[in-house]
């Protein structure tokens, strides 16, 4: 049985206008908000540790960043199978399967007692975690009416925010006096809570529906998102290693992708897709994801480069990286709230322009960047950059979201998490790409690089970023807050 054509009109608002939300789904909402923090906090909490895991393991640079690497993998297989699940299950055996699978793999990584079990329980990790922010986007906007989307989906933009800015500094700290076991002991109480909680508390509201699963779209889906974000992730080291993995991988991630999409749009017909591309038929939705991308693109690479440029070139130890990068976080998070409430009174425009103009002007400085730039001049343009962030993702997937059918609903936050996925990838992949490219001409015959070449280096990849920022700045124009819906309409799955 197919859907109507009504039923698959752009969501203009689910929930009556004059719908409140109750305390028990405000209920639900704030704790899916506290476990998407545990395990955003997580994924960024490994990075620092690092060194500390190449000695403690034996292991060396490329095995250890396996635990990143293996992570990102199983994120970007993952997720775009969670249009699927969110659209079969009830929303609290996938509240309790997600966070499940997230405590198993945080206790075996605290007990692993070598890299290769290590590995499994990232990857344990990772398959809760690339649950969970589909599942919240999700029931959001099923229990969220259209009015007040806009400041419930601020409060996502903040744990995705601030979780992130003091992960690596919460690390930095646990490293300074405990075994890097301790990352995992501190988070598994946490997350166990979570556990408790959900099991009590979390009431299902979605409508599931019995739709068969297509294991070769699974298999397609595997090898399409993960192949392309595993070549991404090579792009760096291609120059000085055999490209010939970059290439298989990239190939076989296209021509699978490639069969992916014209194997959903088949079973589409019938309501039998794993990632429903229906969505893509909102102009709204499409061109925020364009947006989406390149804004994810410009966060990931400052993410790599940053802390590259302020400890090689100005010479800052990683803990004094850490804590100047902190307050740009922590602001994205305290300003979320508040453009999430302008965006229920004025719009995605209004927000989006300035938001993308601040990240393409802070791109375009830090253009200029070189050993002899003061540290507070830094510190002022990612102060700069993450407001410009700030105002951006919120109007971004509200308006996303909001611009499907709301039998869609799984499905768009299936592709808003894939899109992250993808775009983070090539935006780490094309900045240091670009960054190494440049240090090495820099460099020219000298074997060692030393400070003006790194800043050299980073001034390229910047300077590409900021180019291909431009293109977000013209898209937010046409990004449109879907209007609100006749009273009565009711959305459900």
């Amino acid at each position: 049985m197919t859907e109507s054509a009504a039923d698959l009109r752009p969501d203009t608002g689910s929930l009556p206008a004059t719908r409140t939300v109750g305390p028990a789904e405000r209920r639900v909402i704030w704790l899916l908000l506290a476990a998407a923090f545990v395990v955003i906090l997580n994924e960024t909490i490994m990075g620092v540790a690092i060194p500390h895991l190449q000695i403690d393991l034996g292991i060396d640079l490329a095995a250890a960043q396996w635990l990143t690497t293996g992570f990102m993998l199983t994120m970007a297989i993952v997720i775009p199978i969670t249009g699927y699940l969110l659209q079969r299950f009830p929303t609290r055996p996938i509240f309790i399967a997600a966070m499940s699978l997230f405590s198993a793999g945080t206790l075996l990584a605290a007990l692993a007692p070598g890299f290769e079990v290590l590995l499994a329980a990232r990857v344990v990790q990772a398959s809760g975690t690339a649950i969970m922010m589909p599942l919240l986007m999700t029931t959001l906007m099923e229990l969220v009416p259209p009015a007040e989307r806009g400041r419930f989906m601020g409060r996502v933009s903040t744990v995705i925010s601030v979780a992130p800015a003091i992960g690596p500094t919460l690390s930095g700290l646990i490293l300074n006096f405990l075994s890097w076991r301790f990352m995992f002991w501190f988070v598994l109480p946490i997350a166990l809570a979570m556990l408790v909680i959900g099991i009590r508390k979390v009431e299902n509201v979605n409508d599931p529906k019995p739709t068969p699963i297509d294991p070769l779209s699974v298999v397609l889906a595997a090898f399409g998102f993960g192949g392309l974000v595993f070549g991404l992730t090579l792009i760096g080291e291609a120059a000085s290693h055999d490209p010939s993995m970059l290439i298989i991988s990239l190939t076989v991630g296209v021509l699978a992708l490639g069969t992916f999409v014209w194997r959903q749009l088949r079973l589409q017909r019938s309501e039998r897709a794993l990632l429903d591309l229906r969505t893509f038929r909102s102009g709204n939705f499409a061109v925020s994801l364009v947006v989406m991308a390149i804004m994810m693109m410009a966060l990931f690479g400052t993410i790599i480069l940053l802390p590259v440029y302020l400890q090689q070139v100005l010479g800052l130890d990683p803990l004094a990286t850490g804590l100047l990068l902190l307050p740009g976080g922590l602001l994205m998070g305290l300003i979320a709230p508040v453009v999430g409430r302008l965006y229920d009174r004025v719009g995605a425009a209004p927000l989006l322009v300035p938001g993308t103009a601040l990240v393409s002007a802070t791109l375009w400085g830090l253009t200029l960047v070189g050993p002899a730039t003061p540290v507070w001049v830094i510190l002022g343009a990612h102060l700069v950059l993450s407001a410009g962030l700030a105002l951006s993702f919120t109007p971004l997937f509200t308006s996303a979201l909001g611009s499907v059918a709301p039998p869609l609903y799984s499905h768009a936050s299936a592709t808003v998490g894939t899109v992250q996925q993808v775009a983070g990838a090539a935006g780490t992949a094309l900045f240091v790409t670009i960054a190494a490219t440049a240090q090495a001409a820099s460099m020219g015959s000298a074997s060692v690089a030393d400070a003006a070449d790194v800043a050299a280096g980073v001034q390229a990849a910047f300077l590409i970023g900021a180019i291909i920022s431009l293109g977000a700045v013209a898209g937010a124009f046409f990004v449109r807050k879907p209007a609100d819906a006749p009273e009565g309409f009711h959305g459900g799955h």
